[in-house]
């Protein structure tokens, strides 16, 4: 039986590492299981771009420091 989405109860930290295994793309078949059934897809999309923003920011922070 599948939670309806506005119900799921999934915690800021959860999502967050969701996110980071996702970005390194290794994760156990059971956590994903896990992270489905319990954390938002909303969540997970603000997060995932809003930590894909960060990186790229951090990115061309790191060349304008090297380069000059």
């Amino acid at each position: 039986m599948e939670t309806p989405l506005h119900k799921r109860k999934g915690s800021l930290l959860g999502t967050v590492k969701a996110v980071l295994w996702g970005f390194l793309g290794v994760r156990r078949n059971a956590d994903y299981q896990d992270d489905i059934a319990k954390l938002n897809p909303l969540h997970l999309v603000l997060v995932g771009l809003l930590m894909a923003v960060l990186f790229v920011i951090s990115l061309i922070f790191v060349v304008r420091w090297v380069v000059s």
